[in-house]
């Protein structure tokens, strides 16, 4: 084995040993990922929040056993696949193999570990942007037309996995146009690679069309509820706390971008960076849409850095270089991860707030940053809805209705019963609702602060309280289980009424 394949398969396995240890095994999976787990029972060409391609991957999961240690895999996998692309880029552009290893370390003291925990769409988004600029890279390098065909690929797999990717090409598109690299437009294959990129897209084009385009209105209701909370200078800010430790790394990269003679080729990744920062400040985007944009900066500045540490006494520094960004990244490593157990976060609660991470989309400050606390109380509430079904006779149909999505999401993942499945009026559960067969029973799932109500008793013979969500730090804190046993009434026909009116309102929205 080579040692810089050597060197390389030890940066992932370093990769993957952080991202299973920042996470404690006291804590669930998160509120999101349930969705996205559930979509595999319900394949298609897109969703009402997401493209298809998070749902192919909850596919893989489940023949794996659908064990959280799969879930956890796939994004530190996507993770270890950015490092790679990264540690390719560079040596592409002529670095070395400590320059591949400062690029690499400074990518594993970064907020990609926080992201790479996760079963989101965020993973592949980033991967597929670093992509786009590593095959544009590749074919400026070599003017070789497969290039921009792998290009094509980029875009329209990130397409299909988040639609984030789409604000990229409207900073790359005049990013391009403003350099002397403009004459890739006169390159006919360019147009062969559009077209590929659109065949392969159009299927969720076609979806999108068919279901009243449901991003737009997902969008519409982000700007509305939550982007509303999002500083514009928050947003710039936040920017620099993402690669922090490898500021020294990425900001000369960027300028390099636009001054030396060495990276006159590429300064389209200037100008894409500036652009679509832009774009993202002025819809009042989330700070974290934007961090497929550094990954390639990273490659970059390492070039630069590692050149001008050839020389003279500046070789004596190579190894801080190689050190600072851990030396940076540890000492907050346990407060950006749910790193501590939950028990320890009560008895001795860690300076969240010092760091800006306790405040919520809500614009309030928490006990604990909002990932986290979306991240207990759900298997407790598996519990409880399982103990509620067991006591159900054995004889008729026991739906079960949540709140949200991550109620039903973690009840179907964390529940011991294989027949037990929930849903929402929320989300895409809204659309997964069958209601030819009848329901005798009922077990409900509904927040703190609502109350069963008289109405709801009298459709049925039996009625209880079986439990609540008690974990102190779960933003589910105080959700309740109810028991409604021996349906009185027609509950299908009310069920249809409730889901034709909550479709009504999504629809609405549009």
């Amino acid at each position: 084995m080579k040692k810089e394949t050597a060197l390389l398969c030890l940066f992932i396995l370093l990769k993957f040993a952080l991202q299973y240890a920042v996470v404690h095994p006291d804590f669930d999976l998160h509120r999101d990922e349930f969705l996205h787990l559930d979509q595999a029972d319900h394949l298609a060409w897109g969703y009402l929040s997401v493209p298809p391609v998070t749902s192919w991957i909850s596919v893989l999961i489940r023949w794996l056993g659908n064990g959280e240690h799969w879930v956890r895999f796939f994004p530190a996998l996507i993770g270890a696949a950015t490092i790679g692309v990264v540690w390719d880029l560079v040596r592409r552009l002529g670095g070395n193999l400590y320059t591949q290893s400062l690029a690499a370390i400074a990518l594993l003291s970064s907020a990609l570990i926080r992201l790479n925990i996760l079963f989101q769409p965020n993973s592949l988004d980033i991967l597929c942007w670093t992509l786009v600029f590593y095959t544009l890279t590749c074919f400026f390098l070599t003017e070789k037309p497969k290039w921009l065909y792998f290009l094509a690929l980029s875009f329209a797999f990130g397409f299909l996995n988040k639609y984030n990717i789409v604000f990229l090409a409207m900073g790359l598109f005049p990013a391009l146009l403003l350099t002397s690299k403009r004459s890739i437009f006169q390159n006919k294959h360019l147009y062969f690679a559009l077209l590929m990129a659109i065949l392969l897209v159009l299927p969720n084009l076609i979806w999108q069309y068919q279901n009243g385009f449901p991003v737009m209105t997902h969008m519409r209701l982000l700007s509305r509820y939550q982007l509303v909370n999002v500083s514009r200078i928050g947003f710039l800010m936040e920017q620099l706390l993402f690669f922090y430790p490898a500021l020294f790394i990425w900001l000369p990269g960027l300028a390099g971008l636009l001054f030396a003679r060495r990276f006159q080729d590429f300064r389209f990744v200037f100008w894409t960076f500036v652009l679509t920062l832009a774009i993202f400040t002025y819809f009042q985007a989330k700070a974290y849409y934007a961090i497929g944009l550094y990954p390639v900066l990273l490659g970059f500045g390492a070039v630069l850095i590692s050149g001008w540490l050839e020389s003279g006494w500046r070789k004596k520094l190579k190894p801080l270089a190689l050190a600072i960004p851990p030396l940076l990244f540890l000492p907050a490593l346990p407060l950006i991860h749910p790193y501590y157990s939950p028990n320890r976060i009560l008895e001795n609660p860690p300076a969240y707030s010092l760091l800006g991470l306790s405040r919520w989309e809500d614009g309030r400050e928490h006990p604990i940053p909002q990932d986290f606390a979306d991240m207990l109380g759900w298997s407790e509430l598996a519990h409880l809805v399982d103990s509620a079904y067991r006591m159900m006779p054995e004889q008729g149909r026991t739906m079960i209705i949540c709140d949200n999505y991550g109620q039903a999401g973690a009840i179907n993942h964390y529940s011991k019963i294989p027949e037990l499945r929930a849903l929402t009026m929320n989300a895409d559960y809204l659309y997964w609702f069958e209601l030819e067969e009848k329901v005798d029973n009922l077990i409900l799932v509904w927040e703190a602060d609502e109350q069963i109500t008289e109405r709801e008793l009298g459709f049925f013979e039996e009625y209880r309280e079986i439990g609540k969500i008690s974990h102190p730090l779960a933003r589910e804190l105080g959700t309740r289980v109810h028991f409604l046993r021996g349906a009185k009434a027609d509950i299908n026909t009310i069920l249809r009424q409730e889901v034709a009116e909550e479709k009504k309102v999504w629809e609405g929205a549009r």
